[in-house]
């Protein structure tokens, strides 16, 4: 039986992600920071997989690489090797670069591309050495372009990609695939916090589009992973970005630029 181990597995996408697994009867391995909010996640998939037996729940913080090791391995020693890991955890702090402090920026950089990377790493011996598993490491729409307001959670998503990039070869010979995804903002719990600290002017540049639903961008994943795609798009802007991001880059900012010069110029005549 299949065993999908994933991070942040407790909500949001990575929620989204397990109920899929979980109507398919494969063994679900959810890890996340809150036991509460992982066992609220346990019961409400427990309708959908075949017993109960077959979601387990670990609480750890992705950030902290002997904890999210300890953890995996735990996974690992009650269902069987991981045959999928989805590194779905993640943070978002917007705020100006001036007005974001250090701990805000490390922590995003901690849990994004370092919290990738160890639960990669907990995993990617026992892959290689099986010769099959398969990696989906879950960027963002702005690990594509940079977008004002999100210095640190950009610089964590860019990374995850570059991460993506490299490791990918390396896997390919020993019979492991690894992919990405870029998803556009997601209606999860995550998203509406976001909202609250998005600068003005980061929403001129990004517009009125609405969120995706967790549970489309949860079903593009999955179709990705078993398709063995490497990099997953969602929506034509995203995938022009994604495939001819340089060239199109310098056209993107001269537009920001504009926009934001825009919204600055209406709130200074507001006296700010």
């Amino acid at each position: 039986m299949t065993h999908v181990i994933i991070t942040g597995g407790s909500s949001g996408i990575g929620l989204a992600i397990a109920s899929i697994y979980a109507s398919r009867g494969t063994r679900l391995s959810l890890i996340a920071r809150s036991a509460e909010i992982l066992k609220q996640a346990q019961d409400e998939l427990a309708a959908k997989a075949s017993t109960v037996g077959d979601i387990r729940i670990e609480t750890a913080d992705v950030a902290r690489e002997d904890e999210i090791t300890a953890a995996i391995h735990r996974c690992e020693a009650a269902f069987g090797p991981c045959d999928i890991l989805v590194t779905s955890a993640g943070v978002v702090e917007p705020g100006r670069f001036e007005e974001l402090g250090s701990t805000a920026f490390q922590r995003q950089m901690d849990t994004n591309f370092s919290g990738t990377v160890h639960a990669v790493r907990a995993v990617y011996a026992g892959m290689t050495q099986r010769g099959r598993g398969k990696i989906m490491m879950i960027s963002s729409g702005a690990g594509l372009l940079g977008i004002y307001g999100y210095s640190a959670y950009c610089a964590s998503k860019f990374a995850v990609h570059g991460f993506a990039q490299a490791l990918r070869s390396e896997a390919r010979g020993h019979g492991v695939n690894v992919s990405v995804c870029f998803p556009p903002d997601t209606e999860t719990p995550q998203f509406q916090r976001e909202l609250a600290f998005r600068p003005a002017e980061a929403t001129a540049v990004m517009g009125t589009v609405s969120p995706w639903p967790a549970e489309a961008v949860a079903g593009k994943i999955v179709d990705g992973i078993e398709r063995g795609r490497f990099e997953i798009y969602f929506g034509l802007t995203l995938f022009l970005l994604g495939r001819f991001g340089p060239a199109v880059r310098p056209v993107l900012n001269w537009w920001f630029d504009r926009a934001i010069a825009r919204r600055s110029g209406g709130v200074s005549k507001r006296g700010r």
